[in-house]
């Protein structure tokens, strides 16, 4: 039997050569839920043989037989959304498109995890549903508000979890019980179906063990939904070499309270950056710590209020004590407020703005220390408003950050970093969060398991005997051609995008919707996802042979500086398609058009 828990990578693993099930994986979730002994991780569970039995009859897709859970503010078809709010409850007759596209990618949805109720808090206190221990030491937070998604990954019960994040709520959970958190680009990941805590805010955002296992999390469900009006299309983009100026706070900026173990933690984690190469430069993050002011502060406060208006109005005394009490802060704001923190906020995008100008990515801690379940009960809003400290400004300035484990404090209690980039970025970081995550040495999570050694450089182009073949449609791993080049021999060397110059298209016709690939001027196009898979001459021959047209094999130019074989479109064929390239590719095409 397969030794749990496992990471997406092993689970594959697992699946391929035939030691493990999804019916048996979803059987051990099951006795791990158990074991654990939490009731506080999640609101409602799915019924074991449901789950059971739909994992017999999977689809094909890049999270195959991956179970997955989801907090209690994103809709499951058939489940109560709760938002932590008996009160609130209503079952959901469908899917949130992010959870829907779990399903389509092949994933198995267990149950709805405990928050901070309406997304309201970055502590995990403020339930009905109780409190989900801290998997490291239960005197801590377990982080909120997706704080049962957070510990259900770090306690190895689940590989993959879906948070939302508006102020910290997918970070500051992962940094407090050492996994990673995700927090993508706003919009990369529709929101709809999705309970709001502020509208214009609001990620969905991915906990994994691994940054790895997040990315691919966040690829399968990245894609423009033209029904979310909140919805943007944001190429995922492909993971390139490691960033090299790194922006970190400057003097006056390093705020730990005081907490000479929690500083001493983030110098280890500088001392990191640096033995990667990276340039380490100081940043005044005085605009940064201001915008992140206007957060609770200022009039997008209201925002909370406009989520819930009818049932808080109705209903008050159905809140928890804190959660009410934040949430009617915002009467005290007026319309003419509002325009007035627009403008701050406008005011305060610009003046950050020439930060990026010097640097590739910021570096900060996740946290300026950890805090205690005894200080959050002495003071439910003190130690809450620090934890923000580095979180709060990240969507309000349209940033993505990813949470990642570091170096612990002196004390073993968890201290980990965070990177952000400008929108649009968020494959940037990856390379640098997962050297980061090794570089710290942090098991993952509490499972006691720890990240594997570095890879040795491996052959990610093709042999001597072999072509090297660029596909960007449905012989993309995982979707329904991928066998007619597994079926020849092929092996996956990279995931990489074009150079700019191209423009992708779904070809009209009937059948399976077919991708074409056009080489366009320079200026016009945009980089477009794709693999390189190898072949023998003979297995590439054979391909190469059953192409119909208006496809054909040419040269392409990738962003990684090769210019390998590959699909391409002729001109005439794309004369009455749809151009999808705003997706950045055909997967992200397809999520979105099937969601």
């Amino acid at each position: 039997m397969t030794d749990f828990p496992l990471t997406l990578a092993q689970y594959r693993a697992a699946y391929a050569a035939g030691s493990l099930t999804p019916v048996q994986a979803v059987r051990e979730v099951y006795r791990r839920i158990a074991a654990l002994d939490d009731p506080a991780v999640f609101i409602s569970l799915r019924p074991e043989a449901e789950v059971a039995a739909e994992a017999e009859t999977l689809p094909a897709g890049p999270l195959h037989g991956i179970p997955v859970a989801v907090k209690d503010n994103i809709d499951v078809a058939g489940l109560p959304t709760t938002c932590a709010c008996p009160d609130y409850a209503t079952v959901a007759r469908e899917d949130a498109t992010a959870v829907a596209r779990l399903r389509q990618a092949g994933a198995l949805v267990i149950g709805k995890t405990n928050l901070d109720q309406f997304a309201t808090g970055l502590v995990g206190l403020r339930s009905p549903y109780g409190v989900p221990r801290n998997t490291l030491d239960p005197a801590l937070v377990p982080g909120g508000s997706s704080s049962g998604s957070g510990v259900a990954v770090a306690a190895g019960l689940v590989p993959l979890a879906l948070g939302t994040d508006t102020a910290g709520s997918g970070r500051v959970p992962a940094g407090l019980n050492a996994i990673v958190g995700l927090k993508p680009t706003l919009g990369a990941l529709s929101t709809r179906g999705v309970v709001p805590a502020c509208r214009t805010l609001d990620c969905v955002s991915i906990f994994a063990l691994t940054v790895e296992d997040a990315f691919a999390g966040f690829s399968a469900l990245a894609g423009f939904d033209a029904a979310d009006p909140f919805s943007r299309p944001i190429p995922v983009g492909c993971p390139g070499s490691l960033p090299r100026r790194i922006g970190v706070p400057d003097a006056a900026s390093r705020l730990f309270a005081g907490d000479a173990l929690s500083e001493a933690a983030f110098d280890a984690a500088l001392a990191d950056l640096a033995a990667l190469g990276a340039t380490l430069v100081p940043v005044d993050l005085t605009p940064f710590f201001a915008t992140a002011a206007l957060l609770y502060d200022g009039p997008w406060v209201a925002e909370r209020w406009e989520a819930i208006r009818g049932f808080i109005t109705e209903r008050p005394e159905a809140l928890h004590p804190v959660t009410r009490a934040i949430t009617e802060r915002a009467t005290a704001f007026s319309a003419a407020d509002a325009f007035a923190g627009r403008y701050r906020l406008a005011e305060l995008r610009r003046a950050s703005e020439p930060v990026w100008q010097g640097i590739d990515a910021l570096c900060v801690p996740t946290f300026p220390r950890p805090q205690t379940v005894t200080a959050l009960t002495a003071d439910p809003i003190g130690p809450n408003a620090e934890l923000g400290t580095y979180t709060n400004f990240v969507n309000l300035l349209d940033l993505c950050a990813l949470a990642v484990p570091s170096h612990p404090r002196a004390d073993g209690w968890p201290a980990g970093v965070t990177l952000i980039a400008p929108a649009g970025r968020d494959a940037a970081l990856v390379h640098l969060g997962e050297a980061l995550h090794r570089a710290g040495g942090m098991p993952l999570g509490a499972t006691g398991a720890h990240l594997p050694p570095a890879p040795e450089p491996g052959p990610a182009h093709a042999s001597r005997d072999e072509i090297e073949l660029v596909v960007v449609g449905a012989h993309l791993s995982g979707l329904p051609l991928n066998g007619e080049l597994t079926a020849l021999g092929a092996r996956l060397l990279r995931a990489v995008a074009t150079t700019p110059d191209y423009r992708l298209f779904a070809l009209p016709g009937a059948g399976p919707r077919r991708p074409g690939l056009v080489r366009v001027a320079e200026g016009t196009g945009t980089a477009i996802a794709t693999e390189v898979w190898a072949l023998t001459a003979d297995a590439f021959g054979r391909f190469v042979a059953a192409i119909p047209a208006p496809l054909g094999i040419g040269t392409l130019r990738l962003a990684d500086g090769t210019t390998p074989k590959g699909f391409l479109c002729e001109p005439e064929g794309v004369r009455e398609a749809e151009d999808v390239s705003g997706h950045g590719g055909w997967r992200a095409y397809l999520a979105a058009s099937q969601g």
